[in-house]
């Protein structure tokens, strides 16, 4: 505070100085900063522990030596993939299927106004959507191998409970943001609860709805491809087997198949979605 030159006999008016933060403020920064590599250091001294820096300093050098293998890559192995992509599409497409049909019923008891009881149904519709998106496809499918066995069957089982997750919540808050006036306007009529998520909520939800089911079957291509390394079905298992057996080129030819994959479906999946939004 500072005082400002005044005429004799008035009182004397003072200015703020403006900082940008004040002293709490900035100590709290400080500390914040000090936690912050604190944390980093202890995390480091954790994997110093257990990290063969003789591996790491290594790892240049053979990485150089397999990419040298890939290339070229064998496209005479291309025959062999087209049966195994056309199960990773469909363990993609049908475990979406799947997990939509599963999160359409979930979301709407989750969400607040459409929900029978906030107390009770809500709490375990959220428990379900929390629990399918914590678990990633592939422990789903790690687990799913040791109850039905390998295959397909693990895999699509796999990617349906991963999606409940990511298409309940994402469709939940989508009903929870419809325009009430819609919904009193059909409940004016005298509609009964069914009728009025039929003609009042659906009809506000259903382009949000395919938009959310289009993303999420192009985000389940990418992870099908992978499920094979645990033995549940698709491209997945060539790709483990040719690295088990040291078959480098045949590697690059399943990364390049798969990267196709994925820009394909990840293109189709953004024009659908511009179509309907």
């Amino acid at each position: 505070m500072s005082a400002l030159d005044t005429g004799p006999g008035e009182p004397p008016h003072y200015s703020q100085v403006w900082t940008f933060r004040t002293p709490r403020a900035r100590l709290a920064l400080w500390v914040g900063w000090v936690a912050l590599v604190a944390l980093f250091v202890w995390c480091w001294q954790i994997m110093n522990e257990n990290t063969l820096w003789i591996f790491v300093t290594d790892a240049s050098s053979q990485a150089a030596d397999i990419g040298s293998r890939m290339f070229p890559p064998e496209l005479a192995y291309l025959p062999e993939l087209l049966m195994p992509l056309w199960d990773t599409l469909n363990i993609a497409t049908l475990g979406t299927v799947g997990g939509v049909i599963l999160a359409v019923p979930v979301a709407f008891l989750a969400a607040r106004n459409t929900t029978p009881s906030a107390l009770l149904i809500r709490p375990l519709a959220l428990f379900i959507i929390v629990s399918s998106r914590s678990i990633n496809s592939l422990i789903w499918a790690l687990l799913l191998v040791a109850i039905i066995g390998p295959g397909l069957l693990a895999g699509i089982v796999a990617i349906a409970l991963r999606s409940i997750g990511f298409v309940g919540k994402l469709l939940y808050e989508a009903i929870e943001e419809t325009d009430a006036r819609q919904v009193e306007a059909v409940t004016a009529t005298g509609a009964g609860r069914a009728q009025v998520i039929h003609y009042g909520i659906v009809p506000q939800v259903l382009p949000a709805f395919w938009g959310i089911s289009m993303f999420r079957w192009d985000i389940n291509i990418r992870e099908s491809t992978i499920l094979g390394l645990v033995g549940a079905g698709g491209i997945g298992m060539k790709l483990q087997s040719s690295i088990d057996t040291l078959a480098w080129s045949q590697v690059a030819t399943i990364l390049i198949v798969i990267l196709g994959t994925v820009v394909v479906s990840e293109t189709l999946s953004a024009k659908v979605r511009r179509a309907l939004i």
